[in-house]
């Protein structure tokens, strides 16, 4: 096992590798900026190291210093978490190429699975299904890209290559419109990622989006550990996740679960990973596949009974898969709600002190979170301050037992999305179950 290692991120997910680390006997070294000295993880940690100011550039994404922190500290590994520096393939290598291991995939996988023309491709050969496109990025002949559009059939999608996180990407209703907002989203896509290469899709009106969990070692095993429905989003922000998705049923995660575990084996995948889909008319298609943990995973451990951030380690330290597929077994079902320090209104970012903080519990309930009461919650990261997730023998069990969550939940100094999600669990279309990606908004346009 690895004797210790860096952990190069922050908040509630810093916090999770950490306990992850101590159950298998690993030292920690906790990197933070300026701001961060009081995050739990960093006063949990063996050792600490400051990396740097407050600005993400000049720490969380300062790859030298991060560098530099395993090296002073005699660490053997490195893992990114997600966000910053995860999906970098550039940091992978450089990691490696410093001696040190990357806990996460080889960098060019990350680089084949980022880009997301290479990423449709490799996976069309897997046999992977896709979503009709344009099979590759868009030149610069007008004529043929209309001819494109046209075959594909309007709507469509125009998406930068490098593009995530919902951004990149912009859908068009008709021809007139086409070659305008083509060269649109390759100027933003350019200034955003610095690629300006985009792609075409064809635009589905109401998907779900729906996620495959694998696990992969260096042995080449591969397995899956069901499907995440991720659907209730906002601004392509996912807000609530759960598995196993509604109305997926056994016969279909067996089916698509088996080409992401061929596919893996296909590329030489190597960690933990997700296969995003949309998922419509009981067709999946594949969208892009997150080189990284998710912020979603817990409800995926939570009726797998798999530690997947253990499982990260050990595969990082060379040990064989400790599960095989037929050993994967779907126990009830799971909900989690992001909490994130914004007006539940206006979604304003609402920094500040934690003046008053309560956890809720309960059978089923857990709780992934750094906060603690005098906090301070700084304006320079994102603004999810926690993760609120329940179980239940059966959907709406695990939906009983997060309201309860809800309602015993205390965090008082700043606000909170928790009435936003409160709203949501006693919706009815969400309590039946299966809406799409694009509801939530619906119903918050209803609302303002």
């Amino acid at each position: 096992m690895l004797e210790k290692i860096v952990i190069a991120n922050r908040g509630e997910i810093a916090l999770r590798i950490l306990r992850a680390c101590r159950e298998l006997g690993i030292r920690t070294v906790a990197v933070h900026s300026t701001v961060d000295r009081e995050l739990k993880h960093v006063r949990l940690a063996d050792e600490t190291v400051c990396i740097g100011p407050p600005a993400a550039a000049d720490s969380y994404l300062n790859m030298p210093a991060i560098i530099s922190a395993a090296e002073v500290t005699d660490a053997v590994a490195i893992h990114p978490g997600y966000g910053f520096l995860s999906e970098n393939a550039d940091f992978a290598e450089r990691v490696e190429q410093s001696g040190f291991i990357f806990i996460g995939p080889r960098p060019d996988t990350i680089r084949l699975m980022g880009d997301k023309v290479s990423a449709i491709r490799a996976m069309k050969e897997a046999g992977v299904p896709c979503v009709p496109g344009s099979d590759g990025p868009l030149g610069d002949n007008g004529q043929e890209i209309l001819r494109i559009a046209r075959d594909i059939g309007y709507p469509v999608i125009i998406k930068a290559a490098g593009g995530g996180g919902g951004r990149g990407m912009r859908v068009v209703h008709g021809e007139a419109a086409l070659l305008t907002t083509l060269d649109l989203t390759r100027s933003e896509a350019n200034a955003a990622f610095g690629n300006s290469t985009v792609y075409m899709e064809k635009y589905l009106d109401h998907p779900r989006h729906v996620e495959i969990q694998v696990l992969a070692d260096t042995h080449g095993h591969a397995i899956h550990l069901g499907e995440r429905d991720c659907s209730m989003q906002r601004r392509h922000q996912k807000v609530i996740e759960e598995a196993p998705a509604p109305g997926v049923g056994a016969d279909q995660r067996r089916r698509i679960g088996q080409l992401c575990i061929e596919a893996c084996q296909r590329i030489g995948y190597r960690g933990a990973g997700t296969f995003e889909f949309l998922y419509q008319d009981g067709e999946f298609y594949f969208i892009e596949m997150n080189t990284r943990v998710q912020v979603e995973h817990p409800v995926t451990e939570l009726i797998t009974g798999v530690d997947i951030v253990k499982e990260q380690l050990r595969i990082a330290a060379g040990e064989p898969l400790s599960y095989r597929q037929d050993q994967i077994r779907i126990h009830g079902h799971a909900l989690e709600c992001r909490l994130n320090a914004e007006d539940p209104d206006t979604f304003v970012p609402s920094p500040g002190t934690i003046t008053q903080y309560h956890s809720p519990g309960g059978p089923g309930v857990r709780v992934d979170s750094h906060l603690y009461n005098g906090y301070r919650v700084p304006p320079n990261y994102d603004s999810m301050v926690g993760k609120l997730i329940a179980h239940g023998e059966t959907r709406a069990a695990a939906i009983a037992r997060m309201r309860n969550a809800l309602a015993e939940l205390v965090i008082e100094g700043i606000k909170t999305n928790a009435p936003l999600h409160r709203r949501i669990l006693n919706d009815a279309r969400f309590i039946a179950g299966g809406t799409d990606i694009h509801y939530l908004e619906r119903q918050l346009l209803k609302v303002h």
